[in-house]
This record gives structure tokens, sequence and C-alpha cells, in this order.
């Protein structure tokens, strides 16, 4: 059958580029890298719906491009396997979670093949597989026994500081971390010390240490959740109440890289507006820490952190967070009762809804007093769950005449609001400015600013009761969770001391069990294995890692996936260095990317990386929306009106599975069939023969019937169509509404293109006639756009670009080689698959489009030979007139005069000036 069918060649080309490793890059090349990244997926049973290739077409776009460029390009697939949707249908089912995520996987591979995407298969990596996370056990051993320098500003393995401690004990020694949980002792002592107590002495300077930390317990999975899997209280998975618990936990020391963090933000090529997310995540800022005194506590101390020092006169009480060590010790028996209830609420509110809430005023009084350091005057000491534990010391000196939320909190207490400026006018607001002069601040009163500041800090440091101190809001990752289907964490246990496992015992595996829920004791699920005991005695850490871990450093595994010796070879590393171009969803701005750099950082500390960051150019996909369907029920019954008759009736909105609505008309057989208590629905129609469907644009979801299928979509229209739509819809980081109506009109673009090479659809007939410059224009207006755009990485005025060349060349009855030669390589990136079959009818090799090179622009075939000149008299256009492109102006003024334009429009006046704007236009001034 004569045509373009895109359902006969699309998996002829698949099968050929793998049978014939077509995309397989190569770790030594003389031709310069290019390595493109897309954020690997989670594979979930649902498989793939049409949003979600929209980044993985645009990377392939650039992947194939940049070959036809003459680079060496890395464009690898793997998939974050590890995750708890697996772990909670296997609660359910009993099914181990390995057999179901492979299952998965073999449903994204086949879609993905489906579309046409050039990865290179053999660097597959799956982070639930033993060979991958072994490393990936690797790397947190070498987090393990590193601690981080102050004095060199890197990591360093601990024999560095072991040497100290033998040479100097542990005085004078600058590392990260919290200085209160580390012990003083001589060189002397450390000499003394046992196994154990040199390991607990080790512990607290470790990159990878235990703690007590508070964590969102979620008792219904029987696991920790990160901030970003609880929402308004509850699990994001299942709704199951979360509360905040106080659990020891593995934690990665990632306080000490904020600096760096930030700093490396002004040398990678990312969105402003990611970059921001993650300055404000890492949130530095540079204060001052205050101790303050409690009134007959003579041993309780309260640190605070705070920005603004110069206040502190106008610090009228203190607000601990409820979480906080001091509160018990604080609370009196009068308060005892309340402050218990209000910790009690605060446990069930995650952090992030507690620093989002800014409009509930919210808190307890201890019963307690706390002495302002420098006024003397006692302050009353609160909890409030505005206050965290994990940022700064859990505790600030509350200022209500400088800061609006603790103006609010005072005004609804009834605590004291002391004014600290002459500027400040408090009557209605805090006033959180800087102007003025201080007033009812004993030191400083009549100092400005800085003045103040600097005599503020200095008075703390000579009376022993504080310190200037640059603070970070972002804290230690918590690097444990209590489920199963995670990497196990490769920490034994001797003498109640964790130890790490050698490394050439790695992998640590996971055990089989029999269930996988936790233990009745409370236990993470692998307390259920059986005799599962380092060397058959020790007891293993029963907590696996976050979904992060994996996928914090795949992107170099793929340069080197098969090597045993090495989580990536010394010489891949350094050729492929770091990731060119990322696409992914920006919501792993202050996740997986913040991870992904501090883990990068840590490995170059190390020596076992070169590049400075993971990845250079970054670019954020937006979203495509679904595009839902509705009908309409008469209420009461099972009738459904058709939209334009809905209003005669009193009906019930409900959603419409969009796979059986085609151009908003049901196809009503079909919506009988789709559930049974539609089997015996009536419909009233639209001129009594169709049934027009209702529409909204929302977001794609099961639960709205609003899932398009790609595999659908492919059979129909085939898989480059699908390429070219997704791409036609909008710029790529826009967010974008699909409507599957709109793939006939990209469909049909392919099959004018393929008549262009087989012309009225018969057989391929391509001639070596030399090309008219009209053809040879419309081709290198192609090539000059194609190039700016891919460039420029605007996908969708490509593809207009394109159908804009071939409406040229249909119109020019082009049917040539010198130019449908390189119109194919044009194509190639968007459409592979037609492209590879051109060119193969073109003469060249099977499956060697790749390799060609990507067309030359020529200036010279856009000159024009001639130019329209509107032509007017004293500014006003009368006609238009064509001359040769290189004519001069006094050419142009003596074809005007000969033309008889004057005697036309000049109404008898003579001409007294002729103005020739070269190649825009002539004005003749009368």
């Amino acid at each position: 059958m004569p045509g373009y069918h895109p359902q006969d060649i699309e998996k002829k080309w698949q099968a050929h580029w793998k049978e014939n490793s077509t995309f397989k890059a190569d770790n030594h090349s003389e031709k310069p890298k290019y390595y493109v990244l897309d954020m690997f997926p989670y594979p979930s049973g649902a498989g793939l719906h049409v949003g979600h290739p929209l980044g993985y077409i645009a990377s392939d776009i650039v992947t194939r491009y940049k070959r036809l460029q003459g680079y060496n390009v890395l464009h690898p697939m793997g998939f974050d396997s590890f995750g708890l949707p697996a772990e909670q249908y296997a609660i359910q089912t009993g099914q181990h979670p390995e057999k179901t995520t492979r299952e998965n996987i073999a449903r994204y591979i086949e879609q993905l093949s489906s579309l046409g995407f050039s990865y290179d298969w053999s660097r597959e990596v799956r982070t639930s597989d033993p060979s991958y996370y072994k490393w990936t056990q690797w790397i947190f051993l070498k987090l393990f026994n590193s601690w981080y320098n102050l004095d060199t500003d890197r990591a360093e393995p601990l024999k560095t500081l072991l040497a100290k401690f033998a040479e100097n004990g542990s005085e004078g020694i600058r590392a990260a971390g919290d200085e209160e949980e580390r012990h003083s002792f001589t060189a002397g002592q450390w000499q003394t010390f046992t196994e154990k107590q040199k390991l607990q002495a080790v512990h607290p300077y470790r990159l990878a240490y235990q703690q007590d930390t508070y964590v969102n317990w979620c008792p219904g999975l029987g696991t920790v959740l990160s901030n970003d899997e609880v929402k308004d209280g509850l699990s994001e998975r299942g709704g199951f109440p979360v509360e905040r618990r106080l659990m020891p936990q593995w934690n990665l020391r990632i306080t000490a890289y904020a600096d760096r963090l930030l700093q490396g933000l002004d040398h990678i090529d990312w969105p402003e507006a990611v970059k921001e997310m993650q300055r404000n995540w890492i949130g530095k800022s540079i204060g001052a820490e205050v101790t303050f005194q409690v009134q007959g506590h003579d041993q309780a101390q309260i640190k605070v952190y705070t920005t603004r020092v110069d206040t502190i006169y106008g610090a009228t009480f203190l607000v601990l967070a409820p979480e906080h060590e001091l509160v018990a010790e604080l609370t009196t028996p009068e308060q005892q009762a309340h402050i218990q209830e209000y910790i009690d609420a605060t446990k069930r509110r995650s952090e992030r809804d507690r620093m989002a809430d800014t409009k509930t005023v919210s808190g307890a009084f201890t019963g307690s007093y706390g002495v302002n350091p420098f006024s003397g005057e006692p302050i009353q000491i609160w909890i409030a769950d505005y206050v965290l534990a994990g940022y700064g010391t859990g505790a600030v000196m509350a200022v209500p005449s400088g800061d609006q939320r603790d103006y609010v909190f005072a005004k609804h207490f009834g605590l004291p609001i002391v004014p600290v400026t002459d500027a400040q006018n408090i009557e209605e607001q805090a006033d959180p400015t800087k102007e003025g002069r201080y007033i009812n601040s004993e030191l400083i009163n009549g100092l400005g600013y800085k003045e103040a500041t600097q005599k503020l800090i200095q008075e703390l440091e000579a009376r022993g009761i504080g310190k200037g101190k640059t603070n970070f809001r972002i804290r230690d990752a918590i690097f444990g969770r209590q489920r199963y289907w995670g990497e196990p964490i490769p920490i034994y246990y001797k003498d109640g001391v964790a130890y790490g496992v050698a490394e050439e015992d790695l992998p640590l595996v996971l055990p089989e069990i029999d269930e996988y829920k936790p233990t009745e004791t409370g236990e993470p699920p692998l307390g259920r294995a059986k005799d599962w005991k380092y060397k058959g005695q020790y007891e293993y850490e029963l907590s696996t890692m976050p979904g992060w871990a994996g996928s914090s450093w795949y992107f170099l595994r793929y340069m080197d996936p098969t090597n045993n010796e090495r989580f990536v070879g010394q010489e891949a590393e350094q050729y492929w260095q770091s990731v060119d171009l990322y696409l992914g969803g920006a919501e792993h701005a202050t996740g997986h990317l913040l991870y992904s750099r501090f883990w990068h950082l840590f490995l170059k500390d190390l020596g076992l990386v070169t590049a400075a960051e993971p990845f250079q150019k970054l670019i954020n996909q937006g979203m495509i929306l679904g595009r839902s369907n509705f009908v309409y029920r008469i209420n009461g019954t099972n009738t459904f009106v058709t939209l334009g008759k809905k209003d005669q009736h009193e009906t019930t909105a409900l959603h419409v599975d969009v796979n059986i609505v085609n151009n908003d008309i049901l196809d009503t057989e079909a919506f009988k069939k789709w559930r049974p208590d539609y089997a015996t629905a009536e419909f009233i129609l639209e001129d009594d023969v169709r049934y027009v469907c209702g529409w909204e644009v929302e977001k794609m979801s099961k639960g709205k019937f609003n899932v398009v299928s790609p595999d659908i979509l492919v059979n129909q229209y085939g898989a480059d169509a699908l390429r070219l739509y997704e791409m036609f819809l909008g710029p790529l980081e826009q967010y974008k509404p699909w409507n599957t109506n709109g793939m006939s009109g990209v469909a049909g673009f392919l099959k004018k293109l393929w008549r262009l090479y087989h012309p009225q659809d018969g057989d391929f007939a391509v001639t070596d006639e030399d090309a008219s410059p009209a053809e040879l224009k419309a081709l290198h207006k192609a090539i000059k756009k194609v190039e700016e755009d891919i460039e420029k990485f605007s996908f969708n005025t490509t593809v207009s670009a394109l159908m804009i060349t071939v409406n040229e060349l249909t119109s020019l009855d082009t049917h040539k080689r010198v130019i449908l030669e390189p119109l194919a390589i044009l194509i190639s990136p968007y459409a592979p698959h037609l492209a590879e079959e051109l060119w193969t009818k073109l003469g060249h090799a099977a499956g060697s489009i790749s390799s060609a090179t990507y067309p030359e622009f020529r200036e010279e075939y856009l000159v024009e030979d001639t130019v329209n000149y509107p032509v007017a008299i004293n500014g006003k256009v009368r006609e238009t007139q064509q001359f040769a492109a290189g004519a001069t102006a006094a050419e142009i003024e003596a074809a005007v005069r000969e033309s008889g334009f004057l005697a036309r429009f000049a109404e008898g006046k003579e001409a007294k000036k002729f103005i020739v704007v070269p190649g825009r236009m002539v004005n003749v001034v009368v």
C-alpha cells in the first residue's frame, strides 16, 4: 500500500538500533564529549503517560543533534528502583518488591524503546541491583570514615584526625559539627582509651553519624518520612497521621558543605529560580550566639542565635521549640498539663506545615523566667511551634518591636513590647528596619546599627556569654528509613558501638524476610531477617538508606557501569567529567540536586572525582496538563445529556475516560462497556446524532480519567508524530495543555514530508537535478533556524520552521537530492525513524544517519536578488517598486523618476529631495 505508514518502519528501526548498538558511547574518543542526562524515573506500575516523555524527547533531540555536530555523546538511562510504593504493594500482596520492580522496569523499557530514544542501554543502571548499591554502600562508608577539617576546608579520612588526637588530644581541632557533642581529652588520655572509648570520641566528628534526631514518624506506614512525603500532618501515601518523634537516626553532615554549596551556584548554568531555592534552603545568615541564664536553674542555660543582636535590649521573652531539651526541666507543675497538651499537638504537625503557617498564633508558657544578659530584666520562657528544634539552637530571643511574628505573639499573649530605636513606630506593627539611633539600650544608646552590632558582639565575647557566628538554615540530612526496600546501611554493632562493614564484604545484600512491615516489637522490617548477622555474631543496622541515596551519584556510574573494581574508573571519569545537560522536573530543586552536589563535593575532597560540580547546565521541563472530558448525568437517573442541552436539566458533571472520546464526541457504546453502572445508560444527543462532552484543562491523573497512554498514540499516529507534537505544544519549560486532537495535524505534516521523496505517495523518486535559488533559500533558512533553536532549546519553534520548509518545498514541487538529503538530516533529531528510512532510500548505509554531518549553513543562499521598496510622497506610501538588491541610491532615484511615479502622485509638484533607505524604502519630498 503506497504512502507513509509509521507502524511499518518504526519497529524496524528500533530493532536495528538495538541489534547494532547504534547509540553506544565510547569512553575513549578523539571527538569532543557531550553528556546528556535525564533524571531517571521511578518505575511505577502505571507506566508512562504522555506527560512523562516530554523531557526525554527534548534530551533525545539534543543528543541526536550533538552527534550530527561531531560529538561523542553519552545518553544513558536507568531506574531509581528502590522506593516506598513497591514496598507498600509488597505489604498488601506479599509479593517481593524486587519482582514488582522488575516487571515495572520491563514495561518502562518497552515504552521508552517504542518512542525511539537513542539511549545507550548497555549502560543501564538500577539502584536496587546489588552490583550498583555495593558502591552506594561504599560511598557511605567513605563518609562514615571521614571528617571535615575546617582548617583545610575539606573532608579528610579519619586517619588524619586520629593522628591529631595522638599528638595533641582534642585541643585546637577545628571540625564541622556540634562542638557540644564532643569530649575534651589530652594526648595522654587518648593513649589510655579503650577501643570503645576511642570510637565514641571519634563518632561526633564523622560525616556519617548516628544521633537522636527529630523525625516525621508515621505509625501507619511504620517508617520515617521526609518532609516532602508529609502534607498537612498526614503521609502523602495513604493519608496516615504523622508525628514528630525523637529517634536514633543516621545523619549525613551536609551542613559542613553549606558555604561551598552556596558558592558553587555562581559557576553553573541553572535556572535562577532553582539556584535561589537552594540559596534559601541553605539559608546563610551572619549574626551572634547569646547565652541566657534561667532564674532558679543555675545549670540551665538557653543559647539563642540571632541576626539582630543590636535589638537584644528589646528581647522581652524567650521562645523554645516544643522539642527543646530544657522544656521538661523548665516547666513548672502549674503549667505541666498545658505544656504537655501543646507538645502533643505539635507532634502531629510536620516542620514544613509549622514553617508555612504564619497566621495561627499559639504557644504555652513554661512558668520559668530567663534573664536578659544586658538589661538584667526577667523575661518569660514560652514554647511555640514556629520555633524548630533543628534550626539554630532551637530557641529564639523574641523582640516584638522588631519582628512581626514576635509582635503578633506578644499582642496575643499580652507580653511587653519595648522600642529600641528612635525611628520605630510600633503602634500597629513591628519595625524591623535598621534606621535611627538606639534607645532603651544602655550600652549602645545613640549609636547606629553597625557600631552597635560590633560593640555588642565584643561585649558578649568579653563577658564569655556569646560570640559572633555565621549560621545556616540547612540541617544535616537524615539518612535512615525504617523500611525494607532500600539499600542496607553497611553498619554492624559490637559492644553497642557502630562499626563499618569491611569493604571486601560489600555488597551487604538485602536478606529475605517473611513480611515487609515492622516487627511486632516495633523494629524495622529487617528485624524479621533470620540469622542475619555480620560474621555470624554482630547485629546489623536495621534501617535502610533513603530513596535519594542511589540517585545522588548515579550519573557517575553511567560513565563506567560494569567496573567491578571502582565506583567509576578514573579514565572514564576524567574523560566525561560532568553532565553537560541535565533535564528533569523542578520539584527536585532542593532534594536530589542539593544532595548530589554534596556527595560530589565530598568525593572530590577525597580525590575520587575531578569535576567541580556534577551538572553544568540544568533545564526544568514544564508539565503537560491533561484535557479532561465530562459527561452530564441527569440527577436521579442513568440518562446523560449532551453539552448543548445540559442547561435544560439538573445535572452532575462526571469525568469520563478521554480514550473513548474523539474531538469531544463520546463513543456511547464504549461508554456503556467502560463501567458496569453505565451499561444501561441512555443519552440525549446533539441533533439526535452525537453526544458532545464538556472539557477542562487539569493535572493529568488516573482519578480524572484524563491520562493518555503513549502506546495508543504510537499505534495510531506513530512515535515520530508523538515526538514532534509534544515539542510543538509550546516552550519546553512552560506548562502546556494536552489535546490529542492536535496529533492529526503533525501526522499530516510527516505525510507531506514523505511525499517530497515519494511523489503522490508512489515509489521513491528523488532526482539528481540542480536546485533552484528558491529551493536553496528554503533549505538554508531551515538549516540556520534549526541550529539556532536547538542551541537555545527552543524546540517548538523548530517544529514550526520545519513545517514551513516542507510547505515551501511542496509548493516548489521539490524532489531533488541536493535539497532532500540535508532535509532528512535536519528532521532526524525530531523524527528519527522516518529520517532513517529516507536516509537509507537515499543510498546510505542502514542506520547511518546518526553519524552524518549536520548541513553547513551558507549565507549567500539567503541573499535576495531583488528588494521590494515602498515608495512614499512626503512620508505617505503610494506604491511598491522592485529594484536590484545591490542598486545604489542614485540608481534607485533615477528608476523612480523614469517610472512616472511623480506624474502619478506628485500632483505637478517638483521633487525637492529623494531619501533612499537602503533595503527599506524610498521617500520623495515635494
